[in-house]
């Protein structure tokens, strides 16, 4: 099977992140990639939330009402692939939006849709903070998409730090955890590749992460290193940069079978009580 990361610098304008990603995706097709996943806040990335609501639009299930997605269906359509939307951002009310991914099937149709389950809410050194709660709206479902070439585990970047959301989706059965983001470059520098190999490591799956890189128009950095890793915890490809670039690699599902043979903590997985002892 061959997959893809598309690696981008979303800027502001939906209209010329499109046209940046439709070159991207045929790029990786041209490849024969026939997975090809794009990062977190493909669309747009735009820390104003005026601007940004103003620019989005609602996701009520008919994906001919809102550009992006209709853009993405008829995109996995034109080249025959599975185009997974890292997320994009689809307006939920007037002042709240949703971070969703979306996965399309190789005819152009939705297969599945996941929101960010957890919130990037942090205070980091040198005084950069975020508060994604503040605007997005946290989804309440983990999703696991089973297509008859692959079983597709989905999250979102801040995720990445919540390991017992990976662990259930490994025990449904997800071959492929994927992770794509927008990770700062403070914390991606520190974290990104550590975090990605742990998860693969720990599930025997294989990983995938497209990301964003570089200094953005909205005027935050964020770190690039899209990375494809094996059940093993190996790094098997690597953007090695923050540039925009596609990710091309070839994998063999039948490595997930055969980590989880060799180690398998998914089936010695056991429920526990935990117990405090306080000093009297």
């Amino acid at each position: 099977m061959r997959v893809a990361c598309i690696q981008m610098r979303s800027g502001i304008s939906v209209k010329d992140n499109l046209a940046v990603l439709a070159k991207m995706v045929g790029e990786a097709a041209e490849q024969n990639a026939t997975y090809v996943q794009t990062p977190e806040m493909t669309s747009v990335v735009d820390q104003n939330p005026k601007t940004l609501l103003a620019g989005i639009e609602a996701d009520n299930g008919s994906d001919n009402q809102n550009q992006v997605i209709e853009f993405a269906g008829n995109l996995a359509k034109q080249h025959r692939i599975w185009l997974h939307l890292g997320s994009v951002a689809v307006k939920i009310s007037q002042t709240r939006a949703a971070n969703r991914a979306l996965l399309f099937s190789p005819d152009g149709r939705r297969m599945a849709n996941y929101d960010k389950l957890h919130m990037f809410d942090v205070n980091l050194p040198n005084n950069e903070t975020w508060r994604e709660s503040s605007l997005y709206q946290a989804g309440e479902k983990a999703i696991i998409c089973k297509t008859s070439d692959f079983a597709l585990g989905i999250s979102i970047c801040y995720d990445l730090r919540f390991p017992h959301l990976y662990r259930q989706l490994a025990l449904a059965g997800a071959q492929i955890l994927s992770c794509p983001a927008a990770f700062t470059r403070q914390t991606g520098k520190a974290h990104w590749h550590c975090l990605l190999r742990a998860r693969a490591i720990e599930n025997g799956a294989f990983v995938i992460a497209a990301a964003q890189g570089g200094k953005h128009l909205d005027g935050r950095e964020t770190y690039g290193h899209s990375l494809i890793i094996n059940p093993w915890g190996e790094i098997i490809a690597e953007l090695a940069h923050d540039n925009p670039g596609v990710l091309i690699c070839d994998i063999d599902l039948t490595q997930v079978e055969n980590a989880r043979s060799r180690i398998p903590s998914l089936s010695a997985n056991r429920q526990f009580d935990t117990i405090t002892i306080h000093q009297e």
